[in-house]
This record gives structure tokens, sequence and C-alpha cells, in this order.
């Protein structure tokens, strides 16, 4: 059994679902912190949902307020994420956010 910790970024340039991360097949994963900074001068929100292996998808966070200028933390306790399932964020406004998760992949 290995264990990585490793992280995802994404910037989100559209408001388009954006896939932040996909567990791997024969891997469970702990994610610890997903953060979300807002370099913008307005107010924003976020939205993330985890999709399964049967493609259903659930909601985590459901139009989660960022503040102007500000980072949230999105996770009070760690998120655990089974093999082929799927991280997805879908900002507000394009160009406005930017997302990180940090995570520890157990294979």
């Amino acid at each position: 059994m290995a264990n990585n910790y490793k992280n995802s970024k994404v910037d989100l340039t559209t408001t388009n679902v954006t896939t932040l991360y996909t567990a791997p097949a024969a891997t469970q994963t702990v994610v610890k912190s997903i953060l979300v900074s807002n370099d913008s001068g307005s107010s924003d929100t976020i939205t993330l949902t985890i999709t399964d292996s049967a493609s259903a998808v659930f909601s985590v966070y459901k139009v989660k307020s960022v503040a102007s200028n500000a980072t949230v933390e999105l996770l009070e306790q760690p998120l655990v994420v089974m093999e082929n399932e799927i991280l997805k964020v879908t900002a507000a406004t394009a160009d406005r956010l930017h997302v990180v998760a940090s995570y520890l992949e157990i294979t």
C-alpha cells in the first residue's frame, strides 16, 4: 500500500463545470483541504460536486459565497473520494476564483 500526498489546482476562467480531481482506479483518496481564493474586487460564488462511478452527481457545496479578495476553506473535515469519483467546481463568474485541493492518495 502506497501513500502519496498531492494537490490539484484550477483557475476558473469560465463558468463551465470544471474537473478539479479524478481519483485513479484502485485508489482511495482523503481530501484534506479545498481552498478557494477570490482575486477580484467583487464577491462570487462556487459550487462543488462529487460524481460517483455511476455518474450520479452529489452536491457538496451549492453556491458557496467567497468574499472579494478573500480565501475560503471549503472542508471542515476530510472528504473521502473513492476510485473513479470526480470532484468538480463551477464558478458563478469567470476569471475570479482559483481552487487548490490537497489530498492523500492511498493505493
